[in-house]
């Protein structure tokens, strides 16, 4: 599984951004994460869909303000991002795994496939 992540840029404080997860296999079998990862902080959960259908997110970043959903059909995940605040700012990854389970779904090391990042930058 190839991922590709798109949809970072510039925003202002309050804006919105759709960012989407392109994969090159069929991925819904699959667990679809997105992670973020601010300049010299460590890796972080954002939000991930189970391939049941369940949702979780990072109840202190995203929770109310970002909105995952994914499309089996065109092996694509989608994170619409509104509301956006300058500790925002940080390179976004997607990522695929099999193993995660809900339960652990928000750790980074289930996964096994991750895409190149796009940035997001959120000027105040």
């Amino acid at each position: 599984v190839q991922l590709q992540a798109s949809g970072g840029g510039l925003v202002q404080a309050g804006g919105s951004l759709r960012l989407s997860c392109a994969a090159s296999g069929r991925t819904s079998g699959y667990v679809m994460g997105w992670f973020r990862q601010a300049p010299g902080k460590e890796r972080e959960f954002v939000a991930a869909i189970h391939w049941s259908g369940g949702i979780k997110y990072n109840a202190e970043s995203g929770k109310g303000r970002f909105t995952l959903s994914r499309d089996n059909a065109k092996n694509t995940v989608s994170l619409q991002m509104n509301s956006l605040k300058p500790e925002d700012t940080a390179v976004y990854y997607c990522a695929a795994g099999r193993s995660p389970s809900f339960a652990t779904m928000s750790r980074a090391g289930e996964y096994d496939y991750w895409g190149q990042g796009t940035l997001v930058t959120v000027s105040s």
